[in-house]
């Protein structure tokens, strides 16, 4: 396995810098529409210390609207080896263990208000650096910086909520993600699926985003990636041609090109009822709607290089779809918390 490069970012940043940072883990289980939804986040204000918030969310569409939590904490640190600990929680990607032997997975821990976890999480995928050029992390465009260490994980552990039975995770697929940056673009999409009955070990990782230059709004652009078949196929870049995107709180249709001829048209439905709303906030005060539901429903239809017929995937609960937004008229109710 390629170990993924898991450095926090902000304990670099210059004092007089604004600036957030996440790491978020997700998984799903298998045969019912449940997943789980952890987020260790920092938000930094120009010329004021960052400070530290936690997320957790379950989504069960047989409970109806989601479990969400969160707590702030003035108690951050970039443990070795780490994410971001946030008071009592932390997270470890997977690492040597001390003579240099077996692989020892990776962890989360914590703890958010009535919710605890205790997680072990597994990858055999190398990290998806979905800017695809290196330059672009280095760049001050775009604002917002993101990769996958494991964009395709294995996940055990059990996860307890208070008056509610234990959940239980044995092989749940999921993911572990990282984003940083000065701003939010104005518009995104995040959309991640795995658990597709076609293609087991099968996954997409895409995000999309439309940014504000000049006061204007910019097209959609695309980066990501499918992973099928063994093979890694890049999605969208800055140069790529028939992206064709609509968006609404209820999922999405998206057409995307990739590499070496790919072609990919994707519809995300939500179920009813189970969307989580959370609100971002942006170093400037600003902030926006967020709209995540962890278990879409997501088909995909390919057409792959030097192949005549074009193959259907899907996957009954396995997305995960966010979308990020100025407006706040869009009907799902958001939780009563602030971020930052």
């Amino acid at each position: 396995m390629s170990l993924a490069r898991t450095n926090a970012i902000f304990p670099r940043a210059a004092a007089r810098a604004g600036m957030y940072e996440s790491f978020y883990l997700r998984a799903v289980a298998p045969d019912e529409p449940r997943g789980v939804w952890i987020r260790h986040t920092v938000h930094k204000r120009p010329g004021q210390a960052p400070r530290g918030s936690l997320w957790c969310t379950v989504f069960d569409a047989r409970r109806g609207p989601p479990f969400m939590h969160k707590v702030t904490s003035d108690r951050l640190e970039e443990p070795p080896g780490g994410w971001i600990a946030i008071g009592d929680a932390a997270g470890r990607s997977p690492a040597a263990d001390a003579d240099g032997g077996r692989m020892v997975p990776g962890q989360a821990l914590g703890r958010c208000g009535p919710a605890s976890w205790s997680l072990r999480w597994s990858s055999h995928e190398p990290e998806l650096r979905h800017l695809g050029r290196e330059l672009l992390y280095r760049a001050p465009l775009p604002r917002t910086k993101l990769t996958s260490p494991a964009p395709r994980a294995s996940f055990d552990g059990v996860l307890e909520l208070a008056g509610r039975d234990a959940i239980e995770l044995h092989g749940w697929p999921g993911m572990v993600g990282h984003n940083w940056g000065s701003e939010h673009a104005e518009r995104w999409i995040w959309l991640h699926a795995v658990g597709f009955a076609e293609a087991p070990e099968a996954w997409l990782d895409v995000a999309l985003g439309r940014v504000k230059l000049g006061g204007a709004l910019t097209p959609w652009i695309a980066n990501g990636a499918l992973s099928l078949d063994a093979r890694r196929y890049r999605l969208g870049g800055l140069g790529a041609r028939g992206l064709h995107v609509q968006e609404t709180v209820a999922g999405c249709a998206l057409r995307l090109s990739g590499a070496r001829g790919l072609s990919l048209e994707a519809r995300v439905d939500v179920p009813v009822g189970t969307a989580a709303g959370w609100r971002y906030a942006d170093p400037d005060g600003s902030a926006h709607d967020v709209v995540n539901c962890s278990i879409a429903a997501v088909q995909l239809e390919l057409r792959l290089p030097g192949e005549a017929a074009s193959r259907t995937l899907r996957s009954a609960h396995g997305g995960a779809y966010e979308l990020g937004m100025r407006e706040g008229d869009h009907g799902v109710p958001v939780a009563p918390f602030a971020d930052g």
